[in-house]
């Protein structure tokens, strides 16, 4: 893996997301952060299942955001959509190394149970790929609200994790998809997996337990939805 290029990894990456279907018609963006702060992107309209190195932006940090690097082919492509949730979570965590957004099914589908911004999460044994090594750990997801501003998605990001460190390096946007962030390309790989793989068991779980007695649901499935409909 060549660390001071990262475009051939978020390639193969990205291709890998488009064949499980959580990258279709152009949707998500994936990003690393290089030693200098800067970072390269998934450029804008790009089709995930065949990226090029020149379907990518290099931003760099300036004094007030980031701007595009100077030695971008002419004219430059457009940064992603969402790039400003790459800002945020690079801003928010300076260790992070790599971001990584998709819109898969079932991460849709999850959000949706999510009470008062958070989604509680099954203690599975996954869980310890999110660094979680407790017995039984009781884990939420913090979920946001969209917005067709992105920006604005981005700002609730900042100002949520700046006062609430999240239980995982993840978090959905609800009716959108999932962003997960870490500390080298392949453990960010890795942890989405991982939230892909715990999103299919809660869809498969909640699909399972819906024709059985209601007290036959695990206890955080029975918990969710007493709050919600509380609400």
């Amino acid at each position: 893996m060549n660390e001071s290029d990262p475009r051939p990894f978020l390639i193969d990456a990205a291709q890998q997301f488009y064949q499980r279907r959580w990258m279709y018609g152009t949707a998500g963006n994936l990003s690393a952060r290089l030693e200098d702060g800067s970072f390269w992107i998934t450029a804008s309209g790009r089709g995930k299942g065949n990226l090029t190195e020149r379907d990518f932006v290099r931003l760099v940090p300036s004094e007030q955001d980031f701007v595009l690097a100077t030695e971008q082919p002419q004219p430059p492509p457009r940064p992603s959509a969402e790039t400003s949730i790459h800002q945020a979570i690079y801003q928010l965590f300076p260790t992070v190394r790599a971001c990584f957004h998709v819109h898969s099914i079932e991460a849709n589908l999850v959000a949706s149970g999510a009470v008062g911004g958070e989604l509680a999460l099954p203690p599975l044994e996954m869980l310890k790929g999110f660094g979680l090594w407790q017995e039984h750990p009781q884990v939420a997801i913090s979920v946001f609200a969209n917005h067709l501003e992105v920006p604005k998605i981005a700002r609730e990001i900042v100002d949520r994790f700046t006062t609430l460190t999240p239980s995982v390096p993840a978090l959905l946007i609800a009716n959108h998809g999932v962003t997960v962030w870490g500390e080298s390309l392949l453990e960010t790989f890795h942890r989405l997996e991982i939230a892909e793989y715990i999103f299919s068991y809660m869809v498969l779980q909640k699909k399972t337990f819906s024709w059985l007695p209601t007290n036959s649901a695990p206890d955080y499935l029975l918990k969710r939805d007493g709050d919600r409909g509380q609400n």
